[in-house]
This record gives C-alpha cells, sequence and structure tokens, in this order.
C-alpha cells in the first residue's frame, strides 16, 4: 500500500522545529562571527516618549479651560453659575458652581466622579452627562475640577 519513512519525516519534523524556533526568537543570543569572537550586541532601543501625565500643567489648564467653555457653559455658564443658554429648561436646574455651600459640601473625588460618569453615577441628575473620553486623562479631569472649584473663588466667596 502506502511506504511512510518514518526516520526521514522524523528528521523534516526536528529541522522545522528549530527553523520555528529561530524565527520566534529562540536562542536570542547571535552566533559568533569566524574566528572566534564574541558577536557585537545590537544598540539599546531608543527611549520612549513621556508619558501623558508629563503633560506640560499650561498645556492640560488650557485644555480644561476649553473643555468647559465647549461642553459645561452650555449648562453651568461661563462663570459657573448654573445659568447656561440651556439651563432654562433643565429640572433639576443646573449646579451653581459659585455656591459656597454646595463647595463645602462636595469632595474632590465626588466633582472628579460626575466630570468623568456624570450625575446618575453620584444619585443626581441624569441630565448631567459624563465625559468618558477624560477616563484617560486623570490630569485633564483634576484641572477640571480644579476649574469648578476656582469658580467659587471668583463669585468672592
Amino acid at each position: 500500500m502506502f511506504d511512510f519513512d518514518f526516520a526521514g519525516r522524523h528528521r523534516s519534523i526536528a529541522i522545522l522545529l528549530a527553523a520555528f524556533a529561530l524565527a520566534c526568537g529562540e536562542g536570542s543570543e547571535p552566533a559568533a562571527p569566524p574566528g572566534g569572537a564574541p558577536a557585537a550586541k545590537a544598540p539599546a532601543p531608543a527611549a520612549a516618549p513621556a508619558p501623558a501625565a508629563a503633560q506640560d500643567a499650561a498645556a492640560v489648564t488650557a485644555e480644561a479651560q476649553e473643555i468647559f467653555a465647549t461642553r459645561c457653559f452650555t449648562c453651568h455658564g461661563t462663570n459657573g453659575a448654573g445659568d447656561g443658554p440651556a439651563s432654562a429648561g433643565l429640572t433639576p436646574p443646573p449646579r451653581n458652581f459659585q455656591d459656597p455651600a454646595w463647595q463645602a459640601s462636595v469632595t474632590d473625588e465626588h466633582i472628579r466622579q460626575i466630570i468623568q460618569y456624570g450625575g446618575a453615577a453620584v444619585g443626581k441628575s441624569a441630565a448631567m452627562p459624563g465625559n468618558p473620553d477624560l477616563m484617560s486623562k486623570p490630569e485633564v479631569v483634576d484641572a477640571l475640577r480644579a476649574l469648578v472649584r476656582g469658580l467659587a473663588k471668583a463669585s468672592g466667596s
């Protein structure tokens, strides 16, 4: 019927496995060149760029101000008094960030949670949307939190 060469087949499999191991990085030490001298090592890879958290503080603050001016002001108003152009029809009305009683009643973490996840995440109005695009930007969330905190000071409170 069929004539199998088992020894030859095993040799072929061993050669294929060795070639695969070399292609996958097995034996990562380079072979010594003829003459017995050790092979030169590859240069170290270039340093990775600085992480996003190391962004310039002024750029982060500017990004937070831009977000407030384009997203938050619509309901909270330019100065955070809860009197933005879309606030008239909202029940409950948007938060007045200038209110010293509110400022004293909330933690920084509470403000961060509302910024990222929206009002419903902290038992408040679902009309306050979250900002999931800021989840990977904790420095911008902190700058927005500082901006909200700064609005009370701006009102003279």
